[in-house]
């Protein structure tokens, strides 16, 4: 968490400043009663209930720490402003493996966005970070797994 800007997508920012509030006004409060409750029964060094709600108070508030950070630091980029056939961050991509020769397409976008299932990769990612500053007809080589690929970049669009 050393960059000083955070790049996220508005919906991306939206999703993490929900998160950020549940945390602060339920969660947060619903482990104090928890621990609270916990520590009523008694003997604290055999008492599972307070470890268990110690245990998530401390997920709780990194969880809010980083969340902080992160709208804190966010640097919104709307894909929906961008343009051209250079790839960057929120751009939506359409490459074609050259081996298994199958395309592939995704969304660059920040590491708390990522769903590889939902085709949203981190602009982190090995992939993304070889394809980043790319243009539409460019071909670039990736190692995964112990291997390169090779993808020839298809189309760029910024929706």
């Amino acid at each position: 968490m050393s960059q000083d800007r955070y790049p996220i997508t508005p919906s991306g920012y939206e999703r993490a400043a929900k998160e950020l509030e549940q945390l602060k006004t339920v969660e947060r409060p619903s482990v104090i009663v928890e621990i609270s409750e916990a520590r009523a029964h008694g003997d604290l060094s055999e008492n599972a209930e307070y470890h268990a709600a110690l245990e998530k108070q401390g997920f709780i508030e990194a969880k809010i720490k980083k969340l902080e950070w992160m709208v804190g630091c966010a640097l919104v980029i709307d894909p929906k402003e961008l343009s051209g056939d250079t790839v960057k961050f929120g751009a939506t991509v359409e490459l074609f493996d050259e081996e298994s020769e199958k395309k592939v397409h995704f969304a660059i976008v920040s590491e708390y966005e990522a769903d590889i299932e939902s085709s949203f990769i981190s602009h982190t990612s090995p992939l993304a970070k070889a394809i980043i500053g790319k243009k539409v007809g460019e071909t670039v080589e990736v190692a995964a797994a112990g291997s390169i690929i090779s993808y020839y970049i298809e189309s760029v669009s910024y929706v």
